[in-house]
């Protein structure tokens, strides 16, 4: 039984792929449709991608035009070609603004371009894209069923750009070029107010503040301390229970007995 069955499956792919053949070398336009309709319904999107792709220029400007143009903009998203599923989604959107599926085609035209975003060490522009194309959609569409998981990537996607500017004022500080660490945390601080990162570049600035401090100068080391002295007090004073309190306390000791050098 179990080979029999096997040979009706083989037999049955084995027509599925002629069937499937026939149709890319078809000069017929409704049999690729219409087989392109039917594997999207059965998910398989890249062969049904490929037939879409033949006939979409066919029915530009046709009443089923809307259709294919959506369906074919799936499949490339479906098979994870976010480049031209979002470039599709985009083109549906100019070409069909009173369509039923608009909102749809929006969030996915969007989508795709979070899917494009690379890891946070990488250049951002695309994640830039992404955000602004998000934000666009809930904006049109405050009441979309998509609201939810827009903002959830939108907030996903403003993590990753906080993560790699607080990374560059890491390097600065590692790399020991204080000034650069120091500016870099304030900009930091200044353009993210409510990041998740806040309390880390906030201990940085403090240890880029004290490591820039020593190292000064005479002429320069006790307004510099006291600039320390008080990037120690903004941390406390938020975060009174910093997971940084032993370092930054250290580092308050230390700083304590270098500016008490200069009242003697």
């Amino acid at each position: 039984m179990s080979k029999f069955l096997y040979v009706i499956i083989a037999i049955a792919t084995l027509a599925s792929c002629s069937e499937y053949q026939k149709a890319l070398k078809s000069e017929d336009v409704k049999v690729k449709y219409e087989l392109a309709e039917r594997l999207y319904n059965e998910k398989k999107f890249k062969k049904s991608s490929r037939l879409f792709e033949q006939i979409v220029p066919k029915y530009r400007g046709k009443p089923q035009g809307e259709r294919v143009t959506f369906l074919y903009a799936r499949t490339l998203f479906e098979i994870e070609q976010y480049i031209v599923s979002g470039y599709q989604f985009e083109r549906f959107v100019r070409s069909y603004p009173k369509s039923d599926s608009i909102q749809v085609a929006s969030f996915y035209e969007a989508k795709s371009y979070y899917m494009q975003s690379p890891r946070f060490s990488i250049d951002q522009r695309d994640t830039y894209t992404a955000i602004n194309k998000l934000q666009g959609f809930i904006n049109n569409y405050p009441e979309s069923e998509y609201l939810d998981n827009a903002n959830e990537m939108v907030d996903e996607l403003t993590t990753k750009i906080e993560k790699k500017a607080y990374e560059i004022a890491k390097q600065y500080n590692t790399i020991s070029d204080y000034k650069a660490a120091i500016k870099a945390t304030e900009n930091f601080l200044s353009d993210y107010p409510g990041t998740e990162f806040r309390e880390d570049a906030m201990y940085l600035k403090l240890d880029a503040m004290y490591n820039l401090a020593i190292r000064s100068f005479e002429t320069l080391m006790e307004e510099r301390f006291n600039e320390a002295a008080s990037a120690y007090k903004s941390l406390m004073k938020f975060y009174p229970e910093s997971k940084y309190k032993e370092e930054a306390d250290k580092i308050m000791a230390s700083i304590t007995e270098e500016l008490a050098k200069f009242t003697k």
